[in-house]
């Protein structure tokens, strides 16, 4: 069986390791190179039961099993730790949060921790492109090939329909099974396949580099303005010193591809202020990075995982929306699974069936 993995983010990353494990000749086509979009510029933090009671639980809970999984089996390359994870207050009139003393004492800002949302037994993290890489490298170990170049088309031929090849830079690569994986710029593949429309949620985020060492803490902020606006930046502390931080969006349309974004920098500049209120340590830190991305979600807020309709062969992987990177093990063997055996074993793809959105999908041009 060859496969051809049409995105080199976490989710095609994770389907090339489980499918090289299996044996599958696997090759992962990417326009801009592995994890330039959302899988490299996202906070990777980890959650067990935070999709408790909705369709993703069980993807979600198998999934954050398997990146404790993962990191014992594949090493340290990619920052996976534990952490306690807090809800902040803060704002920046100085009279309506005071500092407590019951704040972790980097949070010496304006600022108060309202109670805890995780601990070590339920929050962890990585880091995402150090992970995506990995799974790649550890995919291409076992086989896999990774190419870069544009990808202008999916041939089909026979009745049903069926995967022939992905036509990639003007070159036919031979395929019996095609695997969209390209977050938002999976609708590209509408014109060649009939696949719902996948949306792109664009945030921005920066990465700081404090002088101090900073815990293993995840913040979920609720802010409010000097004006009263409220803003929810999220901020990871990270093994090697860096903090990340995100959570200003905007509704810049998703460009032609992941190289073409760009941050907006006024709102960079609002999240390292928002960041100051909470920290001296935060305060006076370096900025290394502007940047931004597109969170790819669909029109109901529930991945792509399964078959695409009336074409043997061609599969979907997308649309997790801020859930790529925690959910990817789990997909990545679900749809292994799905691929190699005919069905999913470890999880109930039932609810993310891409069939239930084709409703909305449009038509199969030919």
């Amino acid at each position: 069986m060859k496969v051809v993995i049409c995105g080199a983010g976490v989710i095609g990353a994770s389907l090339a390791y489980f499918l090289a494990q299996r044996g599958v000749t696997v090759t992962i086509i990417d326009r801009c190179g592995v994890a330039t979009a959302a899988s490299g510029k996202s906070g990777g933090f980890l959650a067990l039961d935070w999709c408790d009671g909705s369709p993703m639980e069980q993807l979600t809970r198998n999934s954050f099993a398997l990146h404790a999984e993962l990191a014992a089996l594949l090493g340290k390359t990619y920052d996976y730790r534990r952490l306690d994870t807090y809800l902040v207050e803060s704002t920046e009139r100085d009279s309506l949060v005071p500092s407590r003393p019951g704040n972790p004492k980097w949070l010496n800002g304006n600022c108060a921790v309202r109670y805890a949302l995780g601990t070590s037994t339920t929050t962890a993290q990585v880091h995402p492109e150090k992970f995506t890489r990995t799974l790649i490298d550890a995919a291409i170990e076992r086989g896999a090939t990774l190419q870069i170049g544009c990808i202008e088309g999916i041939s089909l031929s026979g009745t049903p329909q069926t995967v022939r090849s992905v036509v990639v830079d003007g070159t036919s690569i031979p395929a019996d099974v095609a695997v969209i994986a390209m977050g938002p710029w999976s609708n590209t593949a509408a014109k060649w396949l009939p696949l719902p429309p996948v949306g792109g949620a664009k945030s921005q985020s920066i990465t700081l580099h404090p002088t101090g060492k900073i815990p293993a803490h995840a913040l979920f902020v609720e802010y409010r303005t000097a004006r009263g606006e409220q803003h929810a930046p999220e901020i990871f502390a990270r093994p090697d010193g860096e903090v990340y931080i995100c959570g200003m969006s905007d509704d810049t349309p998703v460009p032609e591809s992941a190289d073409q974004v760009a941050p907006n920098l006024p709102a960079c500049d609002a999240l390292h202020r928002m960041a100051a209120n909470l920290s001296s340590s935060l305060a006076s830190a370096k900025r290394t990075r502007n940047q931004a991305c597109y969170r790819p979600i669909c029109i109901d807020g529930l991945p792509l995982l399964g078959r695409i309709p009336g074409v043997s062969g061609a599969f979907v992987a997308t649309g997790h929306n801020c859930w790529g990177i925690l959910n990817a093990p789990a997909s990545g063997l679900a749809m292994t699974e799905l691929i190699v055996d005919g069905y999913a074993k470890t999880v109930d793809l039932s609810p993310f069936d891409p069939r239930r959105l084709m409703s909305h999908s449009p038509a199969l041009v030919t």
